[in-house]
């Protein structure tokens, strides 16, 4: 039995260990440290946020004395690299801090406040050197963001813990809904050459992506579809649309009020059998999707984005989280519940 017992223990302690090998974790300075916890916390994939104070001069300091060791609020993140990449992490970071401000955020001054992203492990410094490169693309003033490896970690005082948790009314120079924005990185999604794209689709969907054919209304897979879920690009699996912004236009093609996200879509003129339009294409694939029309609903924003069936592939919720769009279900889900309370 006592070998039973021990051979139990044993396993629990290896499947914990195989948990927190799955893990990977960086540390983020952005100011005022409370904001950021709880901003880290609302991002999928994000199991763990833990404030301290880094790369000062010692190993020993307190929230008192962080003028004298130099250390600088920081955020532990733990997160889990199969739910989101430290380079989209990152781009959420660069979401809420001004990147080129010296020693200040929001209404906070002084060397504590400065922004920072320290790692432990090395393989993580080139990726954070070319996602604060393209950073710097964006901006003509310097960006101030410090890229050390990570020294002197102090875990903070335990009131500074969760401390918007506990004090929902404090101080927080960070807009944590900025957290509920989805984030679709391009990078994620690739565009076959024009040979797999022959093997890989249908001939209509060939036709429709890349020859701007349109199928025929009301004769197409997602005319009537309105199960939970998302549609994507055929021909590279990026995200396009939410089923919560599909709606019966009558017109026989599936139709959105608005894509998931407005970077994933773009527009061209179209002037073909002497009408203008406005054409949908996917960013990373540029495929053809269809039109967008002025005459939707004006509840939902006015908008008809008349899309071929053939041009898209439906992810049901159940099968989002196997198939790679897991962190687009928080999205989805929460869409639902306001349009059950919009129309109960």
């Amino acid at each position: 039995m006592r070998a039973l017992v021990l051979g139990v223990l044993v396993l629990v302690g290896v499947l914990n260990g195989m948990q927190e090998k799955k893990m990977h974790t960086i540390y983020l300075a952005g100011g005022c440290f409370w904001g950021l916890e709880a901003y880290m916390e609302r991002i999928y994939g994000v199991k763990n946020a833990l404030v301290g104070y880094a790369n000062g001069k010692s190993d020993q300091t307190n929230y008192h004395e962080l003028h004298n060791s130099d250390h600088a609020e920081t955020v532990k993140v733990e997160f889990d690299p199969k739910e989101i990449s430290l380079d989209k992490l990152l781009l959420y970071y660069f979401k809420v801090i001004d990147p080129t401000s010296l020693n200040q955020q929001g209404n906070d001054r002084g060397r504590q406040y400065r922004t920072g992203i320290y790692y432990t492990d090395p393989k993580d410094e080139p990726i954070i050197a070319k996602a604060l490169a393209r950073l710097q693309s964006h901006y003509q003033q310097k960006v101030r963001v410090e890229l050390e490896p990570l020294k002197n970690f102090v875990v903070a005082e335990e009131y500074h813990q969760d401390y918007l948790k506990k004090n929902p009314g404090g101080y927080c120079h960070i807009d944590l809904k900025k957290a509920d924005e989805v984030i679709i990185d391009p990078k994620d999604y690739h565009k076959p050459d024009q040979a797999a794209l022959k093997k890989q689709l249908s001939d209509l969907q060939y036709k429709v992506t890349q020859e701007s054919y349109t199928e025929h209304p009301f004769e197409n897979e997602y005319d009537t579809l309105f199960k939970p879920g998302i549609y994507v690009d055929i021909t590279t699996g990026e995200p396009l649309f939410l089923s919560t912004d599909k709606f019966d236009s009558g017109c026989g093609w599936p139709a959105f009020s608005k894509p998931i996200s407005k970077e994933v879509v773009g527009y061209e003129k179209d002037t073909s059998y002497n009408r203008l339009r406005t054409e949908v294409r996917s960013r990373v694939g540029n495929a053809h999707l269809g039109h967008v029309f002025e005459d939707g609903p004006k509840e939902l924003g006015g908008l008809r984005y008349c899309i071929n069936s053939a041009a898209l592939k439906f992810i049901p919720l159940e099968e989002m989280e196997a198939k790679g769009y897991g962190y687009l279900v928080p999205v989805l889900q929460k869409a639902m519940a306001k349009k059950a309370t919009q129309h109960p």
